[in-house]
């Protein structure tokens, strides 16, 4: 009798899914299932279950986790049919999760510890419908540190609307917001700025984001790239108002000289030049002006074509329950 007591006690508790896309992370995995296993299991306020998704590995990641939830299991299995990308990865997982009553999304990596993720529940039981982890400091260094501390800096000076700096994948929805996430579609996404959009009650945890615990990282400096222009393209017009304040100033400075060419004439005075170079560097001024602002129609216009043709953000060649 207690035991059935206690297993219905348990069934009425929420439900609370971590998801985790996860791209050739055998080097870390095994720190990673022991970390989840006993901060998640230290929870006594919420069930919970994982939900990996592997975004096309080519090394064991995806054996190991399907021996891993063979032996517990709350660890699902989500298999990609190639990879993705990171961001379809971390969509797939959210329309898995669905149904738990808040979910946690974190990656693979360790920079941003599982220790933290019954602060996010603390967080979330106290009444917050979204819960942003929010970096005080991060270990990366060199060129990727520079890169990331320009973008938050410039993003939040360009974006359309406040998106909360220095934070990233890392943080907790409730259902009402991982249901709103799950009924977007577009295509190019930035989770922070769609997590922004979305609205609902907020709250903040604060951590030092920590360094890779092994391997090297599975975002390249090429994805990054591509990430932080999705960014600036989804969540902001700057780079169109950029090409259009450029255009008008050249435009006016166009006819100030013009203006200053025929005072002189009709003053009497000789105006005619020739400099050869001069006129060459006038002409690739303007043509990169316009290469420019062409490349960033196209920029918009691509990502227009892609929301157009409507393909799936993602394949899944294998789903959570498809336990072999």
């Amino acid at each position: 009798m207690p035991d059935s007591q206690t297993a219905l006690s348990s069934a009425t508790l929420p439900l609370l899914c971590v998801v985790i896309p996860v791209f050739n992370e055998e080097p870390v995995l095994p720190e990673l299932l022991e970390r989840l296993q006993r901060v998640l299991g230290s929870l006594t306020t919420v069930r919970w279950e994982v939900v990996f998704v592997d975004d096309g590995s080519r090394d064991r990641t995806a054996a190991m986790l399907d021996a891993a939830s063979a032996q517990e299991p709350r660890f699902q299995l989500v298999r990609l049919s190639r990879n993705f990308g990171h961001q379809p990865a971390l969509t797939a997982g959210l329309a898995q999760a669905g149904l738990a009553d808040a979910v946690v999304t974190m990656d693979a990596d360790l920079q941003d510890p599982p220790e933290l993720i019954p602060e996010l529940v603390a967080a979330w039981q106290a009444g917050a419908e979204v819960v942003l982890a929010v970096r005080r400091t991060r270990k990366e260094s060199g060129l990727r540190r520079v890169g990331f501390d320009a973008f938050h800096r410039w993003f939040q000076r360009v974006s359309d609307f406040k998106i909360e700096a220095n934070t990233g994948t890392f943080g907790l929805l409730a259902r009402p917001a991982v249901a709103a996430l799950n009924a977007l579609e577009e295509r190019h996404r930035f989770f922070p700025g769609l997590r922004a959009w979305v609205g609902f009650k907020p709250a903040e945890v604060v951590y030092d984001r920590q360094e890779r615990a092994a391997g090297t990282p599975g975002q390249t400096l090429r994805r990054l790239v591509k990430y932080a222009l999705d960014g600036i393209f989804s969540f902001s017009y700057f780079p169109l108002r950029m090409t259009t304040y450029i255009g008008m100033f050249i435009a006016g400075c166009g006819f100030a000289v013009g203006g200053f060419f025929v005072m002189r004439r009709l003053m009497g005075q000789e105006v005619a030049f020739t400099g050869f170079t001069t006129l060459v560097t006038l002409i690739l001024f303007l043509g990169g002006v316009q290469l420019i602002g062409i490349g960033v129609l196209g920029e918009y216009l691509g990502r227009i074509y892609d929301e157009v043709k409507r393909r799936p953000l993602y394949v899944v060649r294998e789903p959570a329950d498809a336990k072999t």
